[in-house]
């Protein structure tokens, strides 16, 4: 018992907090971060770069997703809250990491590096040796050793779920635009899920659909409480804004979810509409997710409105109209959506 005692606060000493919250939750929404600030924004570099034939932004997009790896390694043991020595060497193992095994591949080696890099952080008098190696080593050994697997895994589960789209568009383009679109407005990350996956095509159009439903959904929802501001805040930035909301009435999530059951099931048998995985868990915010499809479909007049209808008008729509017989019931009652902005 005293020597558990003692793990325990030794652990706890060096940060180290192993619970489900800050490996699937901290360390993945930070990891989605450092997906934005390499991959999306290089894939957005790279789209303006196609169709301006502005060379610059196609060498700033080359420049951008090289970085991916070393972004996602940083960003996760940033959450992860780790010391500086341990911070920089996660570079290279979100590198190996994600060459290997991809964004879960460098998941996994960071999380497993920066923990190791925590324990023996400060403990030396050579620190500036022993802790970025052993962050290193340990980071590298498991994205060869794991990497491989994870990858096959989850390249096979995600080429599942698009042929299943392609075969089933009603059903999954349901399912999928439902599940993603939750998936965003929880504090996870349906980015980084959708990139892991490699869900594009129908399947990302789909998944595009359910993330626009959740943020718009939820901005025209809280338009009386929250004006101006909570649209834009929710529309163009995030719906998980309103998850402390959600905690205490959970009925105010079902609107904006029957909405994305529909615009799913509209995104992949009227319009066809394909993304890249890459943007097709983004929605609305920054526009990412239309910009997304522009990128995989390369326009069309049926692409276009297929982007108004199913990422702009519909969420609206529909949402207001399940809210309002929510609010005639009782279930959603004034205040409830209230944002601190």
């Amino acid at each position: 018992m005293m020597e558990q005692t003692g793990i325990k606060a030794f652990l706890k000493r060096k940060g180290i907090h192993i619970t489900v919250k800050t490996y699937l939750i901290d360390a993945m929404g930070a990891m989605a971060f450092g997906l934005f600030a390499s991959l999306l924004i290089g894939t957005i570099f790279g789209t303006l770069g196609d169709k301006t034939h502005i060379i610059l932004f196609n060498t700033i997009a080359e420049y951008c997703k090289s970085a991916t790896g070393a972004a996602l390694g940083v960003s996760i043991a940033w959450a992860l809250k780790a010391p500086q020595l341990v911070l920089f060497s996660a570079a290279a193992v979100g590198i190996a990491g994600n060459a290997l095994g991809g964004p879960v591949g460098a998941l996994v080696s960071a999380i497993v590096a920066t923990e190791l890099g925590k324990l023996v952080s400060k403990e030396t008098r050579v620190d500036i040796l022993v802790t970025p190696g052993v962050t290193i080593i340990s980071g590298v050994l498991i994205a060869q050793f794991a990497g491989p697997g994870i990858s096959a895994f989850m390249t096979a589960f995600g080429n599942l779920v698009k042929t299943t789209t392609e075969m089933q568009p009603f059903f999954m383009g349901t399912l999928v635009s439902a599940l993603i679109g939750i998936a965003l407005t929880l504090p996870i990350s349906s980015a980084a899920i959708c990139i892991m996956l490699g869900l594009d095509g129908l399947a990302g159009g789909a998944a595009t659909a359910g993330c626009c439903a959740q943020m718009i959904g939820f901005a025209v929802l809280s338009f009386r409480e929250n004006g101006v501001g909570g649209l834009l805040a929710q529309g163009l930035g995030t719906s998980m804004l309103q998850m402390g909301n959600i905690v205490k009435n959970p009925r105010i999530w079902i609107p904006a979810t029957l909405a994305s059951m529909i615009t799913g099931s509209v995104a992949t048998c009227m319009f066809r509409l394909e993304n890249i995985a890459a943007c097709s868990g983004m929605g609305t915010c920054g526009l990412v997710g239309p910009i997304g499809i522009y990128t995989a479909m390369d326009g069309s007049a049926n692409m276009w409105l297929g982007i108004l209808l199913v990422c702009f008008v519909l969420p609206a729509i529909l949402t207001l109209i399940f809210g309002e017989l929510l609010r005639k019931i009782g279930w959603i009652k004034t205040g409830d959506l209230k944002l601190d902005l």
